[in-house]
């Protein structure tokens, strides 16, 4: 089944494999209600949420920063490990959420944990699995994490239909149980090591690290790249379910319908997508795949104009064409930050790359939901103008650096 659907033999990566899927489903229960929490459970106003959110995303940049060279040092496993205990920790904290600040504190705490998670996240698959299966694997893991979200997204939505406190405080709960699970899984993955191979080489990667990325101007442009995808990929996280629900007054369980037809696109539809890469550029797959999320904000815009009836069906169908581009922009991009990093580091490299999905968290949710307070079409708008400088970006980067425009050759292989 799986190796018809384009993804590999995981036989030999289990832990892995367990670890990311059991975090995938507590965040899948969480991710639809991230904001509406918030919304729901205090007396906080959009706005205030959005800036909260931004504001904890903030305190947590140096961090980003920092875990790269704690990744190079410590090894990826160390500090995967340690972002889910932050995250569980910080979960339970939301229970006690019910101001301002105190929502800057908690959400502060889980993008502590977050960073540390996916600044360790890519070192760690990178170092666990085959060096010539990059879209591979990345794209199997990413589509587990979608079929994990695919499954939280049918409970969130009989959360949002609930409406209760009390289930939305259980949901948090649930979220925060699922990273202890996770951490038991991923403390046995092998590998993660840190990237000095002995005692004489412990300090390299420290001795002139972030002096060689900060004059690596191709790489930089990767990351501004991907942040362009990012700002783009969030806003199923944070525009869109804000839009339906609170926005056009869609019924509570469109929230959780939305992300179910996102992740079980991927979930069953990466792998495949995947395979059609082989003999294409990296750049090219990717510029298709923003041409498709500009086409999915302008049907979103579109259905704002609709009566109910016909926007609660045409909503669906808009999430379903910026899938389409997310299925297309995020292995290349994985696999493009992999390769165009040196290895001994790469823990720095990628921290830096993780900056990008950072600076996304920090810009979208106060963007987006003051977009969405000022009119309905504005946020799409903008998240156009977005995909199209994440086109013209690539396309200027593609001649200068080889790891960017490099043909997929390897999406056929299915073995581990």
């Amino acid at each position: 089944m799986l190796r018809r659907l384009g993804f590999p033999d995981f036989s030999h990566h289990k832990a892995l494999v367990t670890g990311v899927g059991i975090d995938a489903l507590g965040s899948g229960v969480f991710m639809p209600v991230s904001i509406l929490y918030f919304l729901m459970t205090t007396e906080v106003g959009k706005a205030q949420v959005g800036l909260a959110m931004s504001i904890a995303a903030a305190l947590a940049v140096p961090f980003v920063l920092a875990v790269g060279g704690l990744v190079d040092r410590h090894g990826a496993k160390t500090i995967i490990l340690a972002g889910n205990v932050l995250q569980a920790v910080a979960f339970v904290g939301y229970l006690w959420a019910q101001d301002f600040w105190t929502i800057v504190a908690v959400q502060a705490l889980a993008s502590l944990g977050q960073s540390a998670f996916w600044g360790a996240y890519s070192p760690l698959v990178a170092a666990s699995t085959p060096p010539d299966q990059r879209e591979v694997w990345f794209g199997f893991l990413g589509a587990l994490r979608n079929v994990g979200f695919a499954i939280g997204g049918l409970a969130s939505g009989i959360v949002v239909t609930i409406g209760t406190s009390a289930a939305y405080h259980a949901v948090v709960l649930v979220n925060a149980f699922s990273y202890v699970l996770a951490f038991a899984a991923l403390a046995k993955v092998p590998g993660g090591r840190a990237a000095s191979d002995g005692p004489q080489d412990a300090d390299a990667p420290a001795r002139g690290g972030w002096g060689v990325l900060a004059r690596d101007g191709r790489y930089l442009g990767l990351v501004g790249a991907n942040a362009a995808y990012a700002l783009c990929t969030v806003s199923l996280n944070i525009a869109i379910p804000v839009y339906a629900i609170d926005v056009l007054k869609l019924p509570g369980w469109v929230s959780g319908a939305l992300f179910v037809v996102n992740t079980l696109m991927v979930g069953f539809g990466q792998g495949l997508i995947v395979r059609r890469m082989d003999g294409h550029r990296r750049h090219q797959i990717v510029i298709l795949g923003f041409v498709l999320y500009a086409a999915g904000f302008l049907a979103l815009a579109a259905s704002g104009t609709l009566p109910v009836a016909l926007a609660t069906a045409a909503i669906p169908v808009s999430v379903a064409i910026y899938t389409l581009g997310e299925l297309l922009g995020g292995p290349p991009l994985s696999a493009a930050a992999v390769d165009g990093a040196p290895e001994r580091l790469r823990g720095r490299y990628l921290s830096a790359y993780q900056l990008s999905w950072v600076a996304s968290g920090i810009i979208a949710p106060a963007l987006y939901l003051a977009l969405l307070a000022h009119d309905r079409f504005s946020v799409w708008a903008t998240l156009i103008g977005i995909a199209a400088l994440g086109c013209v970006g690539l396309r200027a980067l593609a001649p200068r650096m080889p790891a960017v425009s490099a043909v997929v050759t390897s999406a056929q292989v299915t073995h581990a």
